[in-house]
């Protein structure tokens, strides 16, 4: 099967991405956007003419930031509003306060290596609790309002991190396996990534499609518990071109009618069979396979029916 390609690359920015691109009229939602790759994909979208609302867990310190992008994008259509993305009651009451169609969803925001083992509010281990069963939760949640968009689009944010490990289906908050902060890590972006096989292929036919990303080595709070990053000099990307596949992703033409990819670098990534030690990057086969997703998709829906109620 031959790769997707686009005419952007590794030091493509997001406002590159989006240069030309009209999205007046249309709404995006991103969490975590105050800050890092986030708060360059919000800046890339309001410039284009998108509304954009800043999902985060403290608005009040977020104000200054959505002044700030107001100014320099010359948009007033952005706002904040308040979203802990790791605990299931404040995403329904995030989906409770939206009115509207949805046009773009962002899934960005997200932890790494916690060094010792953390439960969220509903009891699941946090790194998959935020990276990925909190999005799921909303991603759900928000589904007629991404249907009303007619060809809505969702960013599911992974990692070249998902290649540490697959799901563990069966010890997902490490209930029996040793806790291990990449494996951990590991596991919640391979879920990440499943999540965009299983949304296109369960709603394709609302015009909803979801691929998913690594936005590339970008020095941010993300890398608190690692010491920095570790990736070489020369394969780091600034903020600014980390959010370009993000906002490729969620708004470029050129993926309309497209999902359950895998890109980086702005472009379809390949298929590896071995997890590189080169940073190469590429997408290990179970992040994209179609029982998996399908497994996991089933999962999901059974851990917030019950983890909602708590």
């Amino acid at each position: 099967m031959t790769r997707m390609t686009t005419p952007f690359g590794f030091e493509t920015t997001a406002l590159e991405v989006l240069d030309g691109v009209d999205l007046t009229g249309q709404a995006a939602i991103i969490t975590g956007g105050a800050a890092g790759i986030g708060f360059e994909a919000a800046r890339a979208l309001a410039s284009a003419g998108a509304s954009v609302t800043l999902a985060v867990r403290r608005p009040d310190a977020a104000k200054a930031v959505v002044d700030g992008l107001r100014h320099s994008t010359g948009n007033p259509a952005i706002d904040v509003g308040h979203l802990d993305v790791a605990d299931l009651n404040s995403v329904a009451a995030f989906i409770d306060g939206w009115t509207g169609p949805l046009h773009m969803l962002v899934n960005n925001a997200g932890i790494m290596a916690v060094p010792e083992l953390q439960r969220s509010p509903q009891g699941f281990e946090m790194q998959f609790a935020t990276n990925f069963l909190g999005h799921f939760a909303l991603t759900i949640g928000l589904r007629e309002a991404l249907a009303r968009a007619g060809g809505a689009r969702i960013a599911s944010l992974s990692s070249s991190g998902h290649q540490f490990c697959p799901v563990l289906f069966d010890d997902l908050s490490f209930d029996f396996v040793p806790y291990s902060p990449i494996m951990a890590y590991g596991q919640s972006k391979t879920a990440t990534a499943l999540l965009a096989v299983a949304i296109t292929h369960h709603w394709a036919d609302d015009g909803i499609m979801c691929n998913t990303l690594h936005p590339g080595a970008i020095a941010t709070g993300l890398q608190q518990h690692t010491g920095g990053l570790q990736t070489p000099q020369p394969l780091r990307k600034t903020a600014q071109q980390g959010a370009a596949t993000s906002v490729l992703v969620a708004a470029s033409p050129l993926l309309n009618g497209i999902g359950g990819l895998y890109f980086e670098d702005c472009n379809q990534a390949h298929v590896v069979v071995k997890r590189p030690t080169d940073f190469s990057g590429g997408v290990a086969p179970y992040a994209l396979d179609a029982d998996n997703a399908e497994r996991l998709w089933t999962l999901a829906h059974g851990l917030i029916d019950r983890g909602g109620k708590s």
